[in-house]
C-alpha cells in the first residue's frame, strides 16, 4: 500500500472507489492484527506500572512523534476541535476498559467491548439515518456470534447478572463505537497526522489528570520501557494514523468488523507464544467472527455481481 504525504496530510477529496476501499480494508485489517500483539506486550508491561502511567507515557511518546511529523497541521482550528473530541472517545474507551477489569473477568470485558461491531450500525442508522449493506448486517450478526464463542463470557462468574465491571465495559463498547463513527465523519475533511497528534495529545493529557486519584507504581524494566515505546510510536501514532488514512476510504461498520478480529489476533499470538491453549469453542468462535468480516468483504462484492448479471424484470 502506498499512501503519499499530502494524501496522509490532507485526506481524500473524492469519494473512494472500490479499489480504494480494499486497500483501505487491508490496511485496517493489518494494524488490527499488530494492535494483537500489543495484548502480550501491554500484559507484560503493567506488570511493572500502573495503568493510568502507562497511558500517560505512551500517548506521550506518540503524540510528540507525531507533532514532529505535522508541524503546523496540529495548531489548525478543525484539527484542536476535532481532535479532541475524538481524543475523549479513545480516553474513555481504555480507561473504562482498564477500571472494568478489576470487577468482571477479561473474556466477559472483551466480549462486551467487542459489541461495538453492533453498536456502530445502531448508532449510524440513528445519529446519520445511514442503513448498512444488508451483507454487512450479517456480517456483523456472525461476528458478534463469534465473539461470543470466542470469549466465553459467561465462564467465571457463577452469580448471573451484571457487575459493575460489566456496565464500565458496556460504556468503553459505546465509546469505541462514537470514536468509530466519528474516525469515518472527520477523517476524510481533516489532515491526518495533525488529527491524531491532538487525539494522542488529548488522551495523554487525560491519563494525567487521573494519576492523582489512582495508585501510582512505575518500575523502569526494559519490558516496561520497550512497551510504552513500541506501543506509542507504532500502534498508537503509526497505527491510529493509518486507522484514520483507512476510515476516510471505508464504511464505519466495515471497519468495525475488522477490528473485531482483533481477540482473535491477541490470541493466536498469545497461542504461538506459549500462554495459552484454544479449544474447540474458541476456533468456532473466531472462523464466525472471519466469516463476518469475509461476508462484508466479498458478500458484497458477490451481490452487485449477481444484481448485474440478473436481467430486470
Amino acid at each position: 500500500m502506498s499512501t503519499s504525504t499530502s494524501d496522509m496530510l490532507g485526506g481524500a477529496t473524492e469519494p473512494p472507489s472500490r479499489a480504494q476501499r480494499l486497500r483501505a480494508d487491508g490496511a485496517l485489517a493489518l494494524i488490527t492484527s499488530f494492535w494483537g500483539i500489543t495484548f502480550v506486550v501491554v500484559k507484560d508491561a503493567l506488570g511493572h506500572g500502573d495503568p493510568f502511567s502507562f497511558l500517560t507515557l505512551r500517548f506521550l511518546v506518540g503524540a510528540t512523534v507525531l507533532s514532529v511529523l505535522a508541524g503546523r497541521q496540529v495548531l489548525t482550528a478543525r484539527n484542536l476541535r476535532s481532535g479532541a473530541m475524538l481524543g475523549t472517545f479513545l480516553f474513555l474507551g481504555f480507561s473504562l476498559q482498564t477500571v472494568g477489569l478489576t470487577t468482571t473477568t477479561p473474556s466477559r470485558s472483551a466480549f462486551i467491548t467487542g459489541l461495538c461491531v453492533l453498536l456502530v450500525p445502531l448508532l449510524s442508522m440513528v445519529l446519520y439515518r445511514k442503513a448498512p449493506k444488508f451483507t454487512s448486517l450479517l456480517g456483523v450478526g456472525l461476528a458478534a456470534v463469534g465473539l461470543y464463542f470466542f470469549t466465553q463470557p459467561d465462564a467465571g462468574l457463577e452469580s448471573g447478572g451484571l457487575t459493575s465491571g460489566d456496565v464500565l465495559s458496556l460504556g468503553c463498547a459505546v465509546a469505541y463505537a462514537c470514536h468509530i463513527l466519528m474516525t469515518e465523519r472527520h477523517a476524510p475533511k481533516q489532515g491526518v497526522m495533525g488529527l491524531v497528534a491532538v487525539q494522542l495529545w488529548t488522551v495523554a493529557l487525560l491519563s494525567a489528570l487521573c494519576l492523582p486519584f489512582v495508585e501510582r507504581r512505575v518500575a523502569w524494566h526494559p519490558s516496561f520501557v520497550g512497551a510504552v515505546f513500541i506501543c506509542g510510536v507504532f500502534a498508537s501514532a503509526v497505527a491510529i494514523s493509518i486507522q484514520t488514512w483507512g476510515q476516510a476510504r471505508t464504511t464505519a461498520v466495515r471497519a468495525a468488523l475488522i477490528y473485531s478480529l482483533e481477540s482473535v489476533f491477541a490470541a493466536l499470538y498469545s497461542v504461538l507464544l506459549g500462554y495459552e491453549v484454544l479449544g474447540p469453542r474458541e476456533w468456532f468462535g473466531g472462523a464466525l467472527i472471519l466469516s463476518g468480516v469475509l461476508m462484508s468483504e466479498v458478500g458484497a462484492a458477490a451481490w452487485d455481481w449477481w444484481r448485474a448479471r440478473v436481467p430486470a424484470r
